[in-house]
């Protein structure tokens, strides 16, 4: 490394010579499989991004000219080139830097993003601030052939060519499924395509045809026709020269010197240009190139030393895991059943369900609008769809899930994996809101799951009725318990189950949190205080029959649920005990307060947020105690009405 220590920011990339660049593009690929596969990330995205990159940071002037990462996991060497190489070791670390780009991290992040197809429009905002303000500075988007499927990529495309606005979009092209081969062609027309010389010849030829005023249009007309014909043979981008924007390329993004000659001369143009470039998703570390999916991001290298005489622990199964092998059974007893996901076959575990059952299997890519839609069409004409998407990621589709599924009744199932905590991806991938944003859904059934068999029997249950849409939310990791099993049990809808009887307390628990409740139960009752531990397995609708009994059964009652607490589960039942008279008790909701949450390992940001069974025995001691005053509050006190002057019973 003789190169890497010295950089500490773009300008210390210009003293470089040309040949030096390449020599620091091998120093950062050495350092980020170094690093990466010690402590984990994203890594072979970033590996491929490299050459481009460096050309980025040493071609502009940021922070003044800005660069818009799309979802931002592989901008790793746009980190390491802007002031945080050493930081890269805390990468998605509690307390470290992000795994994606954070204005509030650096100058250098323009502007934040952890879900795909954002960078144009954010970049054409931007454009369109530098030109009301009267400045010249340049905008770039970087984005990815990935996330050119998701649709709010071409209303930028769309919005931005057809301004005349000067704007680049570079398509970091890692799968080569637009463009041919590269070779001696294609960088020939790219050269061609960005040099001042042929541009001014063009202009002078178009400004010539309209000198013979009785055949300005055919000549035009024809000259016109003539070059996009020539372009469309040689090239893929007469799409987006059709978007208003000027093609180049494609050009080889590991090729440093093509890359620099080419983004050079596109930074001198003032219009909108797409420049495509093709790069190697893995580039430079042979196992993630031969298998980039897997690569994708990867685990930190073990920090115990792994014994060989002793057999590894077994794994646990997963929600992810139940979820896909339930599917497979009953799409293999029902052709109806359809499953749709976008983008994330193997995220949501359908990576052998899309093998085994490819005519019932749909991969919209990263378009969750469209696929809820299409979702909708197909339960229109009957079939069972099953949309498996991210909670996160369906926050996107709100408007299709309300407008195109539940106002007509449509039987689209929802399974959303990563509800709650997403982990290390922090606050643009946690599951936070889905609760509250399908609760007030007008017919909407919204339920969530103590474990993986319960996750299977729901999903049967979902099935097994065509009246209205039906939600499933699963965190990540394990499930506690699932039984690989061939039949399964229908649940009444909107009936709770009761795990514990108690007379001091009632905690309502809503799926994930139904084990950490019964730990905390089981602490408590060493303690000889009396826990009832119900399993709300229906946030909506809720079982008031239970909810009644509870309430006129005891003082006090604890909501607890992995999501907000701001039209959460608890607002639910709170609303439902003032609705039917049932103000003689108090209650408490454990939740996420307001805000957005860090990233950082699962079990330590929920016991930070007070989901842990010992900060859920703390909290209901704390409750017993009477301490429902501010001090208690803070950790998210609801009080319904002043506590009732009588026995527990």
């Amino acid at each position: 490394m003789k190169l890497l220590p010295a950089i500490n920011s773009p300008q210390d990339l210009k003293r470089l010579s040309p040949a030096e660049l390449s020599d620091l593009c091998k120093e950062i690929r050495a350092y980020l499989i170094d690093v990466v596969t010690d402590i984990g990330g994203h890594f072979a995205s970033s590996l491929g991004a490299v050459e481009l990159t460096v050309a980025l940071h040493y071609l502009y002037d940021t922070p003044k000219d800005k660069i818009i990462w799309d979802v931002g996991h592989q901008a790793y060497v746009h980190k390491i080139l802007t002031g945080r190489a050493e930081q890269l070791r805390t990468i998605r670390r509690f307390e470290g830097i992000s795994g994606f780009c954070k204005r509030n991290e650096s100058e250098y992040d323009a502007f934040g993003a952890g879900h795909a197809s954002t960078a144009i429009s954010a970049a054409f905002g931007m454009a369109c601030a530098r030109d009301h303000r009267g400045e010249d500075s340049k905008v770039v988007a970087v984005i990815g052939d990935g996330s050119m499927t998701g649709g709010l990529a071409f209303e930028g495309l769309n919005n931005a060519g057809a301004s005349g606005t000067d704007i680049t979009v570079i398509l970091n092209d890692n799968k080569m499924s637009i463009s041919p081969n590269v070779g001696a062609l294609s960088r020939y027309l790219a050269e061609v395509i960005t040099d001042p010389v042929y541009n001014r010849i063009k202009a002078d030829i178009w400004n010539s045809l309209g000198k013979i005023p009785p055949l300005t249009g055919p000549l035009r007309a024809l000259g016109k026709r003539m070059d996009e014909s020539l372009k469309s043979f040689l090239t893929p981008g007469m799409l987006f020269e059709d978007l208003g924007f000027k093609y180049v390329g494609p050009i080889d993004g590991h090729n440093l010197e093509d890359v620099l000659k080419i983004l050079g001369k596109t930074r001198q143009l003032k219009e909108p240009v797409l420049l495509h470039v093709l790069t190697q998703k893995g580039h430079g570390h042979k196992a993630a190139e031969a298998n980039p999916t897997k690569y994708h991001g990867i685990k930190g290298a073990p920090k115990t030393p792994v014994n060989p005489h002793q057999p590894a622990p077994a794994k646990k199964p997963t929600y992810s895991q139940a979820f896909g092998w339930t599917m497979e059974r009953l799409a293999a007893r029902d052709r109806r059943v359809i499953a749709i996901t976008a983008a994330m076959a193997e995220g949501t575990g359908l990576a052998d369900f899309r093998k085994k059952f490819p005519k019932q299997f749909y991969d919209v890519g990263i378009a969750e609008g469209h696929g809820v839609t299409f979702a909708g069409g197909l339960a229109a004409e009957g079939l069972r769809p099953v949309c498996a998407i991210y909670s996160t990621f369906l926050q996107r589709a709100f408007d299709h899930i309300v407008h195109d599924v539940a106002l007509q009744r449509l039987p689209v199932v929802f399974c959303m994996d990563r509800a709650g905590i997403a982990g290390e991806d922090g606050p643009t991938h946690h599951g936070c809101f889905d609760i509250a944003y399908l609760s007030v859904i007008p017919g909407m059934v919204v339920a969530a799951p103590k474990d993986g068999d319960e996750l299977a029997d729901l999903l049967f249950t979902a099935l097994a009725q065509d009246k209205q849409p039906f939600a499933i939310r699963y965190p990540k990791g394990d499930c506690f318990k699932w039984t690989e099993r061939e039949s399964y049990n229908p649940l009444p809808i909107g009936k709770w189950e009761r795990l514990r009887s108690g007379d001091d307390v009632a905690i309502l628990a809503v799926g994930s949190m139904v084990a950490v409740a019964q730990e905390a139960a089981k602490r408590l009752a060493e303690s000889n205080i009396s826990v009832e531990l119900i399993n709300a397995r229906f946030i909506k609708p809720l079982d008031t029959e239970m909810l009644t009994e509870l309430a006129d059964d005891h003082d006090r009652i604890i909501t607890v649920e992995e999501g907000c607490l701001a039209g959460g589960f608890g607002s639910a039942v709170m609303q439902s005990l003032r609705e039917h008279g049932n103000n003689q008790l108090q209650m408490r909701s454990l939740g996420f307060e307001d805000g957005f949450i860090p990233h950082g390992p699962r079990g330590l940001l929920l016991d930070r947020m007070g989901l842990s069974a010992p900060r859920i025995e703390k909290a209901v001691r704390e409750f017993l105690d009477g301490q429902s005053t501010a001090a208690a509050r803070r950790g998210g006190v609801q009080p319904l009405a002043a506590t009732a002057n009588r026995k527990h019973r």
